[in-house]
């Protein structure tokens, strides 16, 4: 007969294999983008399994330990090129750097018309940002005006900022009524739980409390706090435009600004299946997606090759 001891110490093993696997996991999604975490980032990121920073500190040493770990710093990482710290830190000062213009840039775009709430995707969002990068946005709008909200917008970029995305990538928005966001994954959750609120924090809550789903990708996360987040207010053209719009007027420019846009999209990319086409470029009445780029596919699909490479070069299972 099994005593209670035995079961408890399998348990033990188990469990201890479990966190193992969940560290590395994290651990490879994130050299996907070449970028090492510390100690609290492992813990706060570590996928589908609830973890305390003593275990995380006690598996992360038994790794370095075991080879399958380096740190440098404060930072782990795991493959062999420890360039990869300096670049973090470079990207994390850029970042912060970025966060002011990212501001200034959100607090003009939620003076536009049927903006409801702004918030920073992308590299931005987890603290990084090199020479190359975009800000991104992800814009919640009103009901029935999301297209009419969007074409505004990207018709701005292309006049005024002379289509410039460095400073102004608006590529994904939702409306006040579909804030549920279909693609259930780990990319997904990774951009959601990352969201930067810069305008609108209680539409941000509500935001994540209808994508509870995320938990199970990110137990550890938590929802990030009220600081320096624009609150909602009223401004004298927003609100003119809005009245004059809120009518079949607006209706109809909505309708034909949604029309429009897809029979571009559908020329441009017109080498996409319909399923490329739905994944990449979703657009409903209450959404728009433009990642042309397939990010999505890329990440989760280097994220498993990334497994079975580490599995296979240790002799371990992850799975």
């Amino acid at each position: 007969m099994i005593t209670s001891d035995t079961e408890q110490l399998a348990s033990n093993i188990i469990h201890t294999n479990e966190l193992r696997a969940c560290i590395l996991k994290t651990l490879l999604y994130f050299d996907i983008f070449y970028y090492p975490l510390n100690m609290q980032e492992i813990k706060d990121n570590c996928q589908q399994l609830h973890i305390t920073l003593a275990e995380t500190e006690t598996i992360l040493n038994e790794l370095i330990t075991n080879g399958l770990l380096k740190k440098q710093d404060d930072f782990y990482f795991v493959n062999d090129d420890s360039s990869i710290v300096n670049r973090r830190k470079a990207g994390n000062k850029l970042a912060n750097e970025a966060l002011h213009i990212a501001s200034r840039y959100s607090n003009l775009i939620s003076k536009f018309p049927f903006v409801r709430g702004v918030y920073l995707s992308g590299s931005l969002s987890k603290g990084y940002m090199d020479k190359d990068s975009d800000i991104d946005y992800f814009i919640i709008t009103a009901p029935s005006r999301l297209w009419l909200c969007r074409t505004l917008l990207v018709t701005f970029k292309k006049i005024v900022l002379l289509n410039s995305r460095k400073y102004f990538c608006v590529n994904y928005f939702i409306d006040t009524t579909n804030m549920e966001i279909p693609d259930k994954n780990l990319f997904t959750a990774t951009e959601l739980v990352s969201m930067h609120p810069t305008y609108n924090y209680k539409l941000y809550k509500q935001c994540m409390a209808e994508n509870l789903w995320v938990k199970e990708f990110y137990p550890n996360k938590k929802v990030k706090e009220d600081l320096n987040v624009l609150p909602e207010k009223k401004f004298f053209f927003k609100h003119t435009l809005e009245k004059i719009l809120n009518s079949n007027l607006g209706e109809k420019l909505d309708e034909w600004c949604f029309r429009i846009t897809i029979k571009h999209w559908q020329k441009k990319f017109k080498n996409f299946d319909k399923n490329q086409f739905d994944l990449h470029l979703r657009s409903r009445k209450n959404v728009s997606k433009h990642h042309p780029q397939g990010f999505q596919t890329k990440a989760l699909n280097a994220h498993q090759q990334k497994i079975k490479d580490f599995e296979s070069k240790y002799n371990i299972v992850l799975s």
